[in-house]
């Protein structure tokens, strides 16, 4: 019964902070609201017993990918006034998207019941069997080793890509030239003073 009304209640979050997303006007407020998604959806993980996975969705996308937009949004100077503008030209495409998603939904909705109206019955999980973390783990250090690879250098050129668009250069502000520091001279960084006694550096 606990179980039941708590998977109601994250259900009815993620579902309005969901639309709120799409629905809020101030770029931030969306962003806050897909974080709040991503913790009510590791909320219906924990529940549905996939702990592992529910790690991964706050871990990496609440933690790395929902700051990382935020950051952005934040920094990127985005003229939202013409971004709004513009929104009612993607509605159309918008719709088509949502009702294209929609529908494969009802398939798998209706894919997962059986010809006599009865949900299919899950297979339990084995008495002894393995974790969730460790099964995981074996299959994606093994078989996927080189399409995980693949995602974590994706994930390095998004990051790059971050940096790249929020750096600015700004008149009157001082910036590192590395290759200078790393070539300096003993000559051009130590400056011997003969100081007299009784007297300071001036």
């Amino acid at each position: 019964m606990l179980a039941a009304i708590a998977f109601y209640a994250l259900s009815a979050v993620a579902v309005m902070s969901a639309f709120a997303v799409i629905s809020a006007h101030n770029p931030v407020h969306s962003v806050l609201f897909l974080i709040l998604t991503f913790f009510t959806a590791a909320g219906l993980f924990v529940l549905l017993g996939a702990e592992f996975l529910a790690m991964l969705l706050v871990v990496v996308y609440v933690g790395a990918v929902a700051v990382l937009f935020l950051f952005v949004v934040m920094m990127l100077d985005v003229d939202f006034t013409e971004l709004k503008r513009g929104f009612l030209s993607y509605m159309p495409v918008g719709a088509l998207i949502a009702i294209a998603l929609m529908i494969e939904l009802g398939l798998v909705a209706g894919a997962a019941i059986t010809a006599d109206g009865a949900p299919i019955a899950l297979t339990p999980a084995q008495p002894g069997a393995v974790t969730n973390a460790e099964a995981i783990g074996q299959v994606l250090y093994t078989d996927y080793l080189l399409v995980f690879q693949l995602a974590g250098l994706v994930l390095l050129v998004a990051m790059i890509g971050a940096i790249v668009l929020t750096l600015r250069h700004r008149p009157g502000v001082r910036k590192q030239d590395i290759h200078a520091q790393v070539g300096r001279k003993r000559s051009e960084g130590v400056e011997l003073k003969d100081i007299r006694p009784g007297q300071g550096l001036g």
